[in-house]
């Protein structure tokens, strides 16, 4: 089967075919933040896109480099980002090296020295979260291993605050002017966050112990936090698409263990997971792993309100 590795580090050469069309536009311009009317913010992920303009209000033009149903760490690169991310005050991103494959080099041809890695333009919104699944090994035979461990963590709606953070003390730091605002902001959009972390927690609690499966390692930090257990993944190994080896284990192993739910982010295909939920009996759940995934999600909340109770709903009908 294809190696989604490869697909992965074929977008690298795919960005540098469109770089120079996109450079003769970027070069025009010039950043300039200090002359925008809003700070200009660009973010990787729409969750993130989601927190700068809960905070930001009306001081931000935010941008989300993905739209919600691609792969986080494959988002595919358009030359219509470079000169966006030239006129960027703010870059932000999730971190892990979550990006790895398409940030890097849209930084490089943006041009932009503001916003580059370790620039006060440049905000990753992981320090201060503890990772799980750092690898012992970074050997590309295991797969696309993520060396800083698992990048996942925004599903873990406590873990997110950590980013909600980030984005506020870089706005914070980028308009001074308009802190109260942000601090306002902010604090109301904790405020809503934290009951609704409250009420998913009540409503989630009939999933602990349940086990599941999905086709990424993207859930490890939604099931610690709301006690279920990731039983293993449909990818062979990371970025490895699975053998039909591991497909029959997978199947073995689930009815040996009574494992009740697949799930299938957007941007898999849905052949494999309904597969192996047709021989097993389990159910087959669509789940989004950034807002936008899925219709009706369009918000970081709306998004953990789906899932939560798609996850509530099937265990229910199971019981």
């Amino acid at each position: 089967m294809i190696n989604s590795v490869k697909r992965r580090l074929s977008m690298k050469s795919t960005l540098f075919r469109f770089l120079s069309a996109a450079l003769i536009g970027a070069a025009a311009l010039t950043a300039s933040p200090a002359q925008a009317a809003k700070i200009r913010v660009v973010t990787t992920l729409t969750d993130l896109a989601d927190f700068a303009r809960e905070i930001g209000g009306d001081h931000v033009d935010v941008f989300s480099l993905a739209t919600g149903v691609e792969d986080t760490h494959g988002v595919p690169m358009k030359p219509s980002f470079v000169p966006v991310m030239n006129r960027a005050d703010l870059m932000v991103s999730v971190g892990f090296g979550c990006e790895h494959a398409f940030l890097p080099a849209l930084l490089e041809a943006s041009k932009n020295p503001h916003i580059q890695y370790g620039k006060p333009g440049y905000v990753d919104c992981s320090p201060g979260i503890a990772p799980i699944g750092v690898p012992k090994s970074t050997d590309h035979s295991e797969g696309d291993v993520h060396p800083y461990g698992n990048p996942h963590y925004m599903l873990d709606p406590v873990l997110a605050k950590t980013a909600l953070q980030h984005i506020y003390e870089a706005l914070v730091a980028t308009a001074p002017q308009y802190q109260a605002d942000f601090t306002r902001n902010r604090d109301a959009y904790l405020a809503k966050l934290d009951a609704k972390i409250a009420q998913w927690q009540a409503d989630a609690k009939g999933l602990k112990g349940v086990k599941f499966i999905s086709y990424h390692e993207e859930w490890e930090y939604f099931a610690e936090r709301f006690g279920m257990k990731v039983f293993d993944t449909i990818e062979l190994k990371p970025g490895i698409d699975p053998t039909a080896r591991h497909i029959e284990q997978l199947i073995t192993g689930m009815k040996a263990e009574h494992v009740p739910i697949v799930v299938r982010e957007p941007q898999f295909p849905e052949k494999v997971p309904r597969l192996i939920a047709q021989q097993t009996g389990a159910t087959l759940l669509k789940l989004p792993i950034m807002p936008g995934g899925v219709p009706h999600t369009d918000t970081y909340i709306e998004m953990m309100d789906y899932i939560v109770h798609t996850m509530v709903a099937a265990e229910a009908k199971r019981g």
